[in-house]
């Protein structure tokens, strides 16, 4: 009794648990429009409410049939949102109004719906697995012509494509699948009858996409994907359950492909099988050590008949085991296989006896699955016994070209000799103290050595030499063959067949830990490559790391031909050591270019131009063609065993997807870039256009009235306002270009620092005074710790710095409030640093804007009518960092001890930190003895600022 696995146990709960906490998802599934699938969904709906279950009806679309919208009476029917597109109103789905609701069965028809622009979700499938997260059963609809694996299939039958497509995995991880099917005379009619469209609209559509022919082909098309769904269903039950039954609910065969001259005659007869069963097949070819031993002329059979089989539409596999038997009928259990179909042995008599045919062992071990022999077709008289004759000498001539293959060199049979001879020479020297019958045991021992280091072949002839050196050294009487006890006639034939099995297994374990050995080889290859690819960043990477190590496993010249935008393959990239060139005659770009357009493979070695010098194979990824793979090969042989050429078309392959991979982050890359581009170019276009332009024309406007005040004699003070007026807008506008050059010229990395030492109180005091103007009207105290040192500086940028942050505390403040400027010094990680903070008292940041307020062309309020166009901060943090400090900012909280006032914001601190260094000596500063006094001075000097500016209530930029 099989006892289940813990993990598979434990992972089969967890699966159980996560579909009890979804909903549930049913799909109602047809061929095309009108086969009443609504109509079914509806029907079932109101059976389960009739049941009890609260059901609501989110979305039905009726297309005006009478007898569909008839079964919408008595239902709850959920409203549409209605979302403006266009200037449009259009009603969709209602989500969220369905999620509040929250009933215990939803219905959501067109499951392949592409929703209006400004949905949550751009896909209606999208909501229904939104519902069913939430655990709300859904009922929907959906044709097979909106799978998205059979969209283009669809499109070539009927000549239409749909562009409302569904994932295939929504579709095969659905609960319940119910076919609605109608035949096409019914449906055709039901169209004429004005049941499906109006009359207008059917005529239309029966003369093009409902023609009966495309009918009947979406109708095959929805029950064999619908056959599909459940023969996946029915496997995945068998392995959660642990069945190993075979449930023939499906004709599957599976073809026994052997090295023998029969393969291709069965690989022809279960073709003509399986199509009369009109079932799926697979050949398989299993790979055992005895068959490892075979010549090449052999396994080229072997490869040649996997080929056609491919050719005739099965699906190919070669596997590896030590019992092709046991190797077989686990396979067909595992691909719930029903019929194997193998050849039958034309063996009689002794040889029958020796090895029993494989299909005999099929039928008696191969469980539930039907076994069916083919036999080779009887020909008649002479015609058979020279078929008989011809396969018996090939039979002898692979027998022959493998020893001939497997043969050890002369000197390997000369070294057995050798050992031979040593054997006996210590022999001799021990006879006198040990028994004859131990002695045996060093000429076992030399055997051993002979087989593992020389092969079966000297291994054999030391078994035969060391009996009859035994004999004629050691066994009385000496120095003849002759034998005076019959006793060792017993002795002499175990040691021999005792030597002959030991050579024979120890050879063979030999070759079989040679051919794991190239097993591991090709293995690390393969993982060696695929390791560099998925580095690679580059097209030129990836052909250099291929090329190397296609050349390195198979011994050839390679090259790998790409496309150019005209889809005209050429080789860009050339390896000296192993490309192929261009200028010679061994690589056909014409060939390449056959193979990257047909994406099949061909010249040397296959059906298709086989005089080329070069084997090209297509580098197929999902998409597409990514290049073709051209090599010639400097040992024809290297690709007739199959693992090699399956081994060529895995490298093919692993290429190719790095091809694909690296041209998508191309594609990705340049549209971020070009996204990024164009949303700075929008951020600079619309700060222009709207920055720059309100203060030229209202320049332009005060410069009109000058003139207009000049003819008509006005006074001199209201001249005196328009020109503070025109004063004040061309600063503006001469801040605004300023901030854009100073951007794009920290942009462009030109910026250079003019460091001095410098007290920062000099700093804050010149920056104030530049900023006279802007922060009028708002009380400035300036609370400068008395011991700070001396900064080396750029004391025209930190004026800047200091300048943008007042001038954005005073635009999103309102007139009246202070502003408080703070500076201390701490220590950190061993360094010691200077802390400026500049507060305010406005309405504090937006939540989140912590960080993004120091980004390029980012405002705390979009479209605002307030003057600017979010560079200054981002020039305040450029120019912080190049002094190799920190910039930030935080809302302050209320500090009163009532809970509902400490939540309240008071305004916003914006902070730096600048590095302290050590001085240079200067043995007299005397300014420095009135440094003290400088915070005060600056409070004083700034607190006649005082004047009114009116400004609407601001948020932080």
């Amino acid at each position: 009794m099989n006892r289940p696995d813990p993990d598979e146990l434990l992972d089969k709960l967890q699966r159980d648990e996560q579909k009890r906490q979804r909903g549930k998802l049913k799909i109602f599934f047809g061929a095309s429009a009108g086969v009443g699938k609504t109509y079914a969904m509806l029907q079932a709906a109101r059976r389960r409410r009739d049941e009890g279950a609260d059901v609501v009806v989110g979305i039905a679309e009726t297309h005006g049939r009478g007898e569909t919208a008839a079964l919408l009476e008595g239902l709850d029917v959920l409203p549409l949102a209605h979302i403006e597109y266009r200037g449009r109103k259009l009603g969709e789905f209602d989500l969220d109004a369905a999620l509040a609701r929250k009933p215990q069965l939803i219905l959501v028809d067109e499951l392949a719906h592409s929703n209006v622009q400004g949905a949550r979700h751009l896909k209606r499938w999208q909501d229904v697995y939104e519902l069913l997260d939430a655990g709300i059963d859904v009922y929907t609809t959906v044709n097979v012509q909106h799978l998205e694996s059979l969209n283009d299939v669809v499109g070539q039958i009927t000549g239409i494509r749909v562009w409302e497509t569904v994932p295939d995995r929504v579709f095969d991880r659905a609960d319940e699948v119910t076919l609605v099917d109608l035949p096409a005379e019914e449906l055709l009619d039901r169209m004429r009858d004005g049941k499906v469209y109006l009359a207008q609209q059917a005529e239309r559509a029966v003369r093009n996409f409902f023609r009966k022919g495309n009918l009947i082909a979406l109708r095959e098309l929805a029950l064999r994907r619908t056959a599909d769904r459940v023969d996946a269903q029915m496997r995945e039950y068998r392995a959660d359950r642990s069945i190993e039954r075979i449930w023939q609910a499906r004709e599957r065969l599976l073809a026994c492909v052997g090295p023998g001259p029969e393969a291709p005659m069965l690989v022809r007869a279960a073709a003509r099988l399986a199509a009369s069963l009109k079932a799926d097949w697979i050949a398989v070819y299993v790979e055992t050590p005895a068959l490892q031993r075979l010549p090449d002329a052999r396994r080229e059979r072997t490869l040649n008949a996997l080929k056609l089989a491919a050719e005739l539409g099965a699906e190919t596999a070669t596997l590896a085991g030590a019992d092709a038997v046991a190797a077989l009928t686990g396979y067909a259990q595992a691909r719930n296989v029903s019929k194997l179909v193998a050849g039958a042995s034309a063996r009689t008599g002794i040889r029958r006896w020796l090895r029993r045919p494989l299909g005999e062992r099929l039928a008696e071990h191969g469980g539930h699955a039907d076994v069916t022999l083919i036999r080779a077709s009887s020909d008649s008289g002479g015609d058979h016994e020279r078929r008989l004759l011809s396969t018996t000498a090939n039979a002898w001539r692979d027998a022959l070209s493998a020893a001939r293959e497997r043969r050890s060199p002369p000197r390997a049979y000369g070294w057995a000799l050798a050992i031979c001879a040593g054997i006996t020479a210590v022999a001799s020297q021990l006879n006198e103290r040990i028994d004859l019958t131990n002695l045996v045991m060093l000429y076992l021992l030399g055997v051993i050595f002979a087989a593992v280091k020389l092969g079966r072949g000297p291994g054999v002839l030391l078994s035969f030499m060391s009996v009859a050196a035994f004999d004629f050294f050691f066994v009385p009487p000496r120095l003849s063959l002759s034998v005076s006890d019959t006793q060792y006639l017993l002795t002499f034939f175990g040691m021999l067949l005792t030597s002959l099995v030991i050579s024979h297994l120890t050879s063979s374990l030999r070759r079989e830990a040679r051919i794991a050995r190239r097993r591991e080889q090709r293995t690390g290859a393969m993982y060696a490559m695929a390791r560099e690819l998925a580095a690679a960043l580059t097209t030129e990477q990836i052909v250099g790391i291929g090329s190397r190590h296609v050349s390195e496993v198979f011994g050839a010249r390679v090259a790998i031909l790409l496309p150019d935008s005209a889809d005209r393959v050429k080789q860009k990239i050339e390896d000296p050591d192993a490309a192929i060139t261009l200028e010679g005659e061994l690589l056909d770009t014409d060939v390449g270019q056959w193979v990257y357009d047909h994406e099949k493979p061909a010249g040397h070695g296959t059906d298709t131009l086989p005089a080329a010098a070069a084997l090209y194979l297509p580098l197929k990824a999902p998409m597409r063609t990514r290049g073709v793979l051209a090599a010639v090969l400097r040992d024809e042989r290297e690709l007739n065993a199959p693992e090699q050429q399956r081994m060529l078309d895995a490298f093919a392959a692993q290429i190719a997807l790095a091809l694909e991979r690296v041209h998508y982050v191309d594609i990705a890359r340049d549209a971020l870039v070009n996204m990024e581009s164009e949303r700075l170019r929008n951020s600079l276009l619309s700060a222009i256009s709207h920055d720059l332009r309100t203060p030229l024309t209202t320049i332009v406007g005060f410069s009109s009235m000058l003139a207009q005040s000049r003819e008509h004699a006005a006074d001199a003070r209201r001249d005196d306002e328009l020109v503070d007026a025109i004063h004040e807008e061309a600063l503006r506008m001469t801040g605004i270009v300023t901030n854009l050059l100073d951007m794009a010229r920290l942009q462009a990395g030109s910026l250079q620092l003019n460091r001095q030492w410098t007290l920062l109180e000099e700093t804050v005091g010149a920056a104030l005074r530049a900023c006279k103007r802007v922060l009028s009207g708002h009380p400035v105290r300036v609370e400068l710790a008395a011991d700070l040192p001396l900064l080396q500086l750029d004391a025209v940028l930190m004026e800047r710095l200091f300048s943008n942050l007042f001038e954005n505390a005073a635009k999103y403040t309102s007139t009246g409030t202070p502003l408080t400027i703070g500076a201390q010094r701490f220590d950190a990680d061993g360094k010691s640093f200077v802390r400026v903070t500049i507060d305010d008292n406005g309405p504090g940041l937006p939540a989140g804007m912590e960080t993004r307020v120091f980004e390029k062309f980012t405002r705390g309020e979009k479209e605002s009518a307030k003057p600017g166009i979010g560079l200054g901060l981002a020039i305040c943090r450029a120019i912080v960092e190049a002094h190799g400090g920190s910039i930030g900012a935080v809302n302050r909280m209320s500090a009163a001890t009532d809970e509902a006032a400490r939540s309240r914001v008071e305004g916003a601190r914006f902070w730096f930190t600048l590095p302290v260094e050590t001085p240079p000596d200067v043995p007299d500063l005397p300014e420095a003895a009135d440094a003290a006094d400088a915070p005060n001075a600056l409070q004083d000097q700034s607190a006649d600022n005082m004047n009114p500016n009116p400004l609407a209530k601001p948020t932080h930029e």
